[in-house]
């Protein structure tokens, strides 16, 4: 005969309180990189883009690097939870599993700092 309620067999096996903040981030952020995407596409397609010199000069628009920095940060937040769901469902293995999500992270951020960087540097030296 068990003498243990319900709750109390589920207790710390339940949600880690970050699931539904972290669907959430992944819908805004699918949700966000659409008009984005769309704006991006339609900028290249536009024939502004067609050199570099005429990459610079459409890129030193304020309008154009605030919308490019926001499409950096909204693609590498939805790509490195995207992959983290597909680790963290298909990596059995606990130590690969951290150092795959360490290394994940590690690399969008290193790759989104260095975009980052490299269009305010177009804003605002003009390199």
């Amino acid at each position: 005969m068990k003498m243990q309620s319900d709750l109390g067999r589920v207790r710390g096996l339940g949600s880690a309180k970050s699931g539904s903040s972290h669907w959430w981030t992944q819908r805004v952020t699918a949700v966000a990189n659409l008009p984005l995407g769309i704006w991006f596409i339609i900028s290249i397609l536009s024939g502004h883009t067609a050199d570099y010199d005429a990459v610079r000069e459409w890129l030193s628009s304020y309008f154009h690097s605030t919308m490019m920095i926001l499409m950096i940060i909204s693609v590498s937040v939805h790509f490195t939870h995207g992959l983290q769901v597909v680790i963290e469902d298909y990596v059995h293995n606990r130590k690969a599993e951290i150092v795959s999500l360490f290394l994940i992270k590690a690399v969008a951020a290193f790759l989104s700092v260095a975009a980052i960087v490299s269009v305010l540097r177009i804003v605002f030296a003009g390199a």
